[in-house]
């Protein structure tokens, strides 16, 4: 199984959010490139970048702070937040990042959705399929789709993706353990899907469990910043 770690940027800062509650956000580091060092120093090969304030405001506000990583080490980026239009999915691409996260543009602007996946080749597409108690949340996890998550992850599989970051949001940042059961049930029921685990991540055994439950990967923020997986162990298990 793949591990990613995250690195999640706010008015500059590598934060950590409680269930995408702005208001609960901390700060790990001032600087994320420093950040993203470690992570390519440990031989992690691909990191998670999310532009929070891009995800909610539908405007990216990170791009240099790509371009420097992507200078500066070689390690390969997954990038999400704020991606609302076929120009800026170009623009990331042409600075280095090696896949585009959409989630919300689908529900904002489908023909602009439509527009992306026309331009930019399948592989380089990973839809975020954030839930909520089943439903799909958008925009910074501000606003329920009304769309339950298996009938849009069906929706976007027609359109032949097969790439899904998937979060429960009653999960993320908490430390009290992944959704597992969401997990196994997407899987028995879209068996040929890349599933990336995210949210809830606390410690070595859950990451054991979701191999088992064959999760291609997963993403690891909170409980790396807070001291409860070794990076070293962590890089070893994602070999």
């Amino acid at each position: 199984m793949l591990i990613i770690p995250a690195i999640d940027i706010l008015n500059g800062e590598v934060v950590r959010l409680k269930k995408g509650d702005f208001a609960s956000a901390k700060v790990y580091s001032e600087n994320p490139l420093d950040q993203a060092k470690v992570y390519s120093d440990f031989g992690f090969e691909q990191i998670h970048i999310v532009d929070l304030s891009g995800s909610k405001e539908g405007k990216i506000s990170t791009l240099k702070i790509i371009e420097e990583i992507k200078h500066k080490t070689k390690l390969k980026i997954e990038f999400g937040g704020g991606i609302r239009s076929v120009d800026d999915a170009s623009k990331l691409l042409a600075i280095g990042v090696d896949q585009i996260v959409i989630g919300s543009l689908p529900f904002v602007n489908r023909p602009e959705f439509e527009k992306v996946m026309q331009k930019v080749s399948q592989e380089k597409i990973i839809i975020a399929a954030d839930t909520l108690e089943g439903e799909i949340v958008i925009k910074g996890w501000s606003e329920n789709s009304a769309l339950e998550i298996n009938d849009y992850i069906t929706q976007c599989y027609e359109y032949g993706l097969r790439q899904f970051l998937i979060t429960d949001i009653e999960k993320d940042g908490m430390l009290e353990g992944p959704s597992f059961l969401l997990y196994k049930n997407l899987k028995d029921i879209f068996p040929d899907i890349f599933i990336i685990a995210s949210g809830g991540i606390s410690n070595m055994n859950d990451l054991i469990e979701l191999d088992k439950l064959k999760c291609n990967a997963a993403v690891v923020g909170k409980a790396i910043y807070e001291n409860k997986i070794l990076l070293k162990e962590l890089a070893e298990f994602g070999k």
